[in-house]
């Protein structure tokens, strides 16, 4: 089971930004880091993958759209 398109391009963003800090580091420790960072966020998105409930966001849209109207006032002139 593999990770939806935003997860997956959200860990493809952080690979190239972990690859760019790799080639202008210096330290052999910042390096194993690197791998370790990834690492984390990959078993990070795949268990919310697994368990979206970990991760509950409310619903931004309505479920029906209408153009009745909710008040009793008339703001237009017969």
């Amino acid at each position: 089971m593999g990770l939806p398109i935003s997860l997956f391009a959200l860990m493809m963003t952080s690979v190239i930004g972990s690859l760019l800090f790799i080639i202008f580091s210096f330290s052999f420790l910042v390096i194993i880091s690197v791998f370790i960072f990834n690492g984390g966020l990959y078993v990070v998105l795949t268990q919310l993958t697994k368990y979206p409930a970990l991760l509950h966001f409310k619903k931004v849209f309505l479920a029906t759209i209408s153009n009745k109207r909710e008040s009793q006032l008339q703001y237009e002139e017969n």
